[in-house]
């Protein structure tokens, strides 16, 4: 029986209406939260939910308030922030598929930004494990030389001076991540300029990354040109008390030419990536996948 897609909005505790998908098998035997990264709309994490619940899982996507299907017709002066995403949207939609899917082990992966953020959502501790797909810091000074050379004009440029002047962050027309809520990109950059990102920036959050005890698999790409494997190393340090296995893949380990910082949710990578790397990482095979990538680590 194929699994049942259902699409609808999901109330948040603040009173937002965010568009969510659940994508749900008859008999799911866990559950997993794709958490999209900044900018990019759910439907893009669409074919891997669709065989993620061909494997027995039930899977929910969301856009975040302000992007995608959960964007106001008018982004300018809309109030949000990337911690308004996590403590109300991300967590909403965590609730409501813990409903849709009760009783069996709930799982996170989180691309770039959506693995940035688990230990902000109120309920992480209910996780029984995070996945973090082409994820780290964004401390800009530690990014990736091909973004490194752009990232200079973004910050400085033109978030600073275009932010203020049209109420929101026209990134469509700039082909600069996307249109972003003013309050969303301001809170980035404040992290962005952070050596340590959002821990040194926001009070409290250093506390709640050394809170997470779920396991946490990171997979990151040697050719994702945002994220450095300093960024990587960077972020998943914070994670002092969870056991971490961080997995730094060659395109050419998995039989491909391109990865990226996107690459890796396209379903012509199914067997590539999916089979390969993400399926042992919610079912919990760490030893196995430390042994399939160079310079990798596992450790608490």
């Amino acid at each position: 029986m194929a699994p049942r897609i259902e699409e609808r909005q999901v109330q948040t505790g603040d009173g937002v209406a965010i568009a969510a998908r659940f994508v749900t098998p008859a008999q799911p035997t866990a559950a997993v939260l794709i958490a999209p990264a900044m900018g990019v709309p759910q439907r893009f994490y669409a074919p891997m939910a669709q065989w993620l619940a061909e494997q027995g899982m039930a899977v929910a996507t969301f856009d975040y308030r302000g992007m995608g299907a959960s964007r106001p017709p008018r982004l300018s002066g809309f109030p949000a922030t990337i911690m308004d995403w996590a403590h109300y949207d991300a967590a909403a939609v965590l609730e409501a598929l813990e409903r849709q899917a009760p009783g069996v082990p709930l799982h996170w992966v989180g691309h770039s930004l959506g693995g940035q953020i688990p230990p902000l959502v109120p309920g992480h501790d209910r996780l029984e494990r995070i996945v973090t797909v082409a994820c780290g810091s964004g401390y800009w000074r530690e990014n990736a030389p091909a973004l490194k050379r752009r990232v200079w004009l973004f910050w400085f440029g033109a978030v600073p001076l275009l932010t203020p002047l049209l109420g929101y962050f026209p990134g469509k027309r700039l082909n600069m991540v996307g249109d972003l809520p003013r309050g969303v990109v301001e809170q980035w950059r404040r992290w962005c300029l952070d050596p340590e990102y959002a821990v040194g920036a926001e009070p409290g959050v250093r506390e709640r990354f050394a809170a997470v005890r779920s396991p946490v698999v990171s997979l990151s790409f040697s050719d994702d040109d945002f994220m450095s494997a300093r960024n990587t190393e960077s972020l998943h340090g914070f994670y002092t008390d969870a056991p971490r296995t961080l997995l730094r893949i060659r395109p050419r380990e998995a039989g491909l030419t391109r990865i990226g910082h996107f690459g890796f949710f396209r379903a012509e990578h199914e067997q590539a990536l999916w089979q390969r790397y993400l399926l042992p990482a919610l079912q919990g095979a760490e030893p196995a996948l430390a042994a399939m990538a160079e310079g990798s680590t596992t450790g608490t």
